[in-house]
């Protein structure tokens, strides 16, 4: 049987091992790219603000998994950021969405990102699919419209799982480098209260969930792709350290600090989530990577 994957936002963080850990499998791999010529793999051209997509894209996949979106981590979140965090990600799905309609096509699964920011700042309690997104939040928001833009697959009868990504571990991207850093130059230090809850996976976890949903027909709606042991900020910042043989020497960095560094994008690192993995267990889905200390040691475990 035919298994060729078709990725957007495959040359980001997450769809270079995605793509890497596919061919291992035995899949085919194509991007859809805005720009074809530069990409390790075969790329399809697509502009999605422009709505401009080659014909023979999602003629050539069996599955589509949706990455695409540009990173809430770059920079201030100015009007036009976030106008842009927003567009790349729904106009992307929407544009998928409106090829998948037409005929001639025979993909089979369809399984896009979406974020744990949909819940917005929950304190300690425990939060599963059923939780309601946060009503007032920026980063909710982006989620909802990215969301409800993937369920438009799904209405037309095409399998689709949605997987709510929480904080991906990996040396090469990411949250993980920066607080590494800080920690490496002895400046490392818990964030505001340090008790905030932080939902975070490993990204060769995160790649094999997104792989067991295109796989296995059952998986269908939503999915928290986080591990099963969240942790607070401050047990996060005191197992790196650990890790990392560093000592901690700083106080805490204080709310306002932040706020004033980073203006709203603070709420990525304040905010408090303390995310259920009991779906994705049920579903039989087992961690290579459950507890934190572990997950940080496969990418540090040598430094000394």
């Amino acid at each position: 049987m035919s298994r060729k994957v078709l990725i957007t936002g495959g040359t980001g963080m997450i769809g270079t091992r995605l793509a890497e850990m596919l061919i291992d499998g035995g899949y085919e791999v194509a991007l859809l790219s805005r720009t074809p010529g530069n990409n390790r793999y075969f790329s399809f051209r697509w502009d999605p603000l422009a709505g401009t997509i080659d014909e023979a894209a999602v003629p050539y996949a069996d599955f589509i998994i949706n990455l695409a979106g540009s990173s809430v981590s770059d920079g201030k979140w100015t009007q036009e950021r976030k106008r842009q965090i927003l567009s790349s990600r729904v106009a992307g799905t929407q544009l998928l969405a409106q090829e998948l309609r037409k005929p001639g096509h025979h993909v089979r699964g369809f399984v896009s990102a979406s974020a744990i920011g949909i819940y917005g700042d929950q304190g300690d309690q425990l939060l599963t699919e059923e939780t309601s997104s946060a009503p007032d939040d920026f980063l909710a928001n982006v989620c909802r419209q990215w969301e409800q833009a993937a369920e438009y697959v799904e209405q037309d009868g095409i399998r689709t799982a949605i997987l709510r990504i929480g904080i991906v571990l990996s040396p090469e991207g990411g949250a993980l480098v920066p607080l590494a850093r800080t920690v490496k130059l002895l400046a490392g230090a818990p964030l505001g209260s340090g008790k905030q809850y932080m939902s975070w996976i490993h990204l060769d976890d995160l790649c094999r969930l997104f792989i067991k949903a295109l796989e296995d027909e059952q998986w269908r709606g939503l999915y928290n792709a986080v591990a099963p042991n969240p942790v607070t900020n401050k047990e996060f910042t005191e197992t790196l350290a650990e890790v990392l043989h560093r000592p901690l020497v700083l106080p805490k960095v204080p709310e306002f600090g932040l706020k004033l560094m980073m203006g709203e994008m603070s709420e990525i690192v304040l905010a408090s989530q303390r995310v259920s993995a009991e779906k994705v267990l049920g579903r039989g889905f087992q961690f290579e990577f459950p507890t934190l200390k572990p997950a940080l040691e496969s990418f540090y475990g040598d430094d000394k």
